[in-house]
């Protein structure tokens, strides 16, 4: 029974948050000029999107690499070549 406290609670708040953003688009729509008013502003938008994406890949993918070739391995004076590369 403790086990689907913590599930019941994660899916009641995604359902929150799902409410939340259908009823922030749903508002949108009627506030200022509407979704027609966001024209000249959406190659920056789409622009700006395309951007953070590729840093967050970029980023994740030197993660990835650094942590496979042994670059995040400690520093360890007892082997031979003096450090924790491999």
């Amino acid at each position: 029974m403790t086990r689907f406290v913590p599930i019941l609670l994660a899916l009641a708040g995604l359902a929150g948050v799902a409410a939340f953003g259908g009823w922030t688009f749903y508002a949108g729509s009627s506030i200022g000029g509407g979704w027609s008013s966001l024209g000249p502003v959406m190659l920056y938008v789409l622009g700006g999107l395309l951007v953070v994406g590729a840093l967050a890949g970029g980023l994740m993918w030197l993660a990835f690499y650094s942590s496979r070739k042994g670059y995040d391995e400690p520093y360890d004076v007892t082997k031979p070549n003096g450090g924790g590369r491999r």
